[in-house]
Parts: C-alpha cells; structure tokens; sequence
C-alpha cells in the first residue's frame, strides 16, 4: 500500500488498494479478487468499468471535458431531459434540474430553493437517523447529533423528529414556519430503516396541509436500486423536490437536483451555481448510464436478483430479519457483531459493511447474477458461523 501520510485522515485507516474492477468483481494490489456487495455505496449499479459508460467516457475526453457555465454544452440539457422524463413518469408532472457533482450539493440545493420558494419561513424538519451530506448545511440536515458535535455551531434552521413517528411531524409542522421536510424513504445510512406503509403518504399530506415543500432524497435509494426508478413511488408519492447522486455517473462523480416547475422557477440567475455542475464529462457518463439503465430494464434486474438475494440471506443462521428493498438491504444480526462480520468478509473476497452494530448492509450492482449471490452468500454464511461461534464460546 502507498504512503498515505500526505492525505488527511478523514477516514480510517485502509486495509486494501484496489486497482481495477469488472462487473461485480474487484481486485486489489495483490491480485485478490473480491466480490463487491457494496458498490463503492451503491454507487456502480451498472458494475465495474462498464463499457458502455467507459466508452462514453473516454470518447469525451476526446473530445471537450470543460467549459464554464457561462456557456452552454450540448450534454447537460440532454441529461437533464432524460432525469425529467423519468420524474415526470413517477410524478406526473414535469421539472427542472440542477446539475453538480455529490448528492450533498445536490442536497445543498435542495435546502437553498426551500428558503428561495418561501419567503419569510425557513426551517427545515428531517428526521433522526437521516444522513444527508457533510457539507455544513447537510451535515446540520443530518439527523445523528453526535456528528454535530465538532462542528458546532451549525447553521440555524433545523429541526428532527423521529423517523416514523407521523405525529411528531405533524406536531411540528403546526408551528408555522417551515419552508420544506427532507426525507429518505429508506434511512441506509441510518441502518436500512423503512417506515411503516402509509408514513411518507401522511408526511406529504401533512406537508401540503401546512404550505411546506415535500423533498426526497434519493441519493442512495434512487436510480432502480429498489425495484422501482425512484423509492418514493412504492407510495405513489409526488415530492416537490428530488434529490440524486450515487449511481446516476456509474462512479463519475455527479449529482442532480429536480424540481417541480413551479418551485425551480423560483431560482434565477446568481441565486445558486456549480464550477463543475453539468460539465460535458460529466455528462457523457451519466447519459451512457441512464440509457443503459433503461435498456437493461434496472428496476426489474434489482428487483428480480433481490427476491433471490432476500430469500438466500434468510436462510443464514445469525441473521434475524432482511430489511430494505430491492438491493439496498440490511441483514440484521442476531448479536452486535457487525464490524467483526464486515471485516472477516473482506479478509474472504467480500465486500460489504457494517452500517449500525448488529446490521450489514449489501448493495450490490443491480446486474449481479445468480452465482454471484449463491457465492456471496455461501462465504457470508461461514463468517456468521465462525464470527456467532467465537462470540458464544
């Protein structure tokens, strides 16, 4: 491994370099192969070095890679007619997007149109257990206070309720001055959390009852991981706002935020803006990503290699539920042993990781295949022996 004693040690230390990847297969400095239950967070859905995308890529490259937003490309209306045309479907009514680069400026923007639609409310409800980005603002939207603590102060305007609890959030909507609620319809950050049916349908109608702006964040859950284009459609819901990032590149860094008509155009020039949003790389990837993404069908391909992975992961001694949908799911375990399972994972060729102490997360690529998941599983399930065995002796 190189000397990383020159980046800052924002994140622990490393125990693998991976150099290259395919599909759903990694391999690290020395050769080892890994299976990629992870998706670098959900991030690969199409898999590693997918030619389509790595063509489109390198052809770009080619070809134009930047110009400034001062000017226009021929890439960023396209994506930004395609990421409306799916929204559209899912709502039922047409939008606009604003194109950057992580879902954390994607929630960024988010938060700024919320205060820019309503003027003289500002606060903002999300809920415990959210995550929605590092920057100042999103870390503050973030619902897990210990994150906050170094930081402080943070900026003013959020609130956090519960996740679930429908009352409280009624409860504090009722005060008067809330610009918008942000919410993920599955908390994977927080643990694979999803609420009870009818939850985020009383949420948007609370919302609607009180004048605030109903924003999703799709930054993990987006893009067909859950069997559907968007998670918020298991509920046939219409948010305002729709955030994204993650897999929309394929492992280009990008992100979007969508917004009704009415609510974009409540932005003009100078109210917000991106050095490298929708820049022509940038675009390319994406492009290649989405017609990909449709041409494979990428909600019915998680959906299908999900009720094979739900099914074979129950089966495992040690695990005590499967929560989540699609391929974004949370194995609970029967003892707080999570850390030690994700690690004995890696040291056996597979990558997953541990995102609460008795709950593993897997998200794998959308187009995992079926003896991928049987061996995924089989090593997953020697670890649980092994890891449940040493815990009880």
């Amino acid at each position: 491994m190189k000397n990383r004693s020159h980046l800052m040690a924002t994140y622990a230390e490393p125990t693998v370099t991976f150099v290259s990847g395919s599909g759903t297969t990694l391999i690290d400095d020395q050769g080892k192969e890994y299976l990629d239950f992870l998706c670098g967070l959900a991030v690969t859905s199409l898999g590693h070095a997918r030619p389509e995308v790595t063509s489109a890529i390198a052809d770009q490259a080619n070809t134009l890679s930047h110009v400034s937003n001062l000017f226009a490309n021929e890439l960023g209306p396209e994506v930004a007619d395609l990421i409306d045309g799916l929204l559209t479907t899912a709502t039922g009514t047409s939008g606009r997007v604003f194109l950057c680069n992580s879902g954390a400026e994607a929630n960024e923007c988010a938060l700024k149109l919320a205060r820019r639609v309503q003027p003289g409310k500002h606060a903002v409800i999300t809920t415990l257990d959210s995550f929605h980005g590092r920057t100042l603002a999103t870390l503050t939207a973030t619902g897990q206070p210990a994150k906050h603590e170094p930081f402080q102060p943070l900026p003013e305007g959020f609130s956090y309720v519960p996740f679930g609890d429908l009352t409280a959030m009624k409860a504090r909507l009722a005060i008067g001055d809330v610009a918008a609620v942000l919410v993920e319809c599955i908390q994977a950050e927080g643990g694979v959390n999803v609420p009870e049916k009818g939850y985020l349908s009383g949420v948007e109608a609370a919302c609607r009852e009180a004048g605030a702006l109903f924003m999703v964040d799709e930054v993990q859950a987006g893009l067909g991981r859950t069997g559907q284009w968007f998670s918020f459609q298991d509920e046939g819901l219409t948010p305002d706002v729709v955030t994204m990032a993650k897999a929309l590149g394929n492992g280009f860094p990008v992100g979007a935020c969508w917004a009704k008509a009415d609510v974009a155009d409540c932005f003009g020039p100078g109210d917000h803006g991106s050095t490298f949003g929708g820049q022509p790389l940038a675009m390319a990837a994406v492009k290649a990503t989405l017609a990909t993404m449709i041409d494979i069908d990428a909600p019915n391909a998680a959906a299908s290699a999900s009720a094979h992975l739900v099914s074979s992961l129950s089966d495992l001694d040690g695990i005590v539920a499967v929560r989540g949908r699609g391929l974004l799911l949370g194995a609970v375990l029967s003892a707080p042993v999570a850390g030690a399972v994700a690690a004995s994972a890696l040291k056996d060729g597979l990558i997953v990781n541990a995102v609460r102490p008795d709950v593993i997360r897997l998200t794998p690529p959308l187009t995992v295949s079926s003896e991928e998941i049987d061996e995924a599983v089989r090593r997953l399930g020697v670890i649980l022996h092994e890891t449940m065995g040493s815990t009880q002796s």
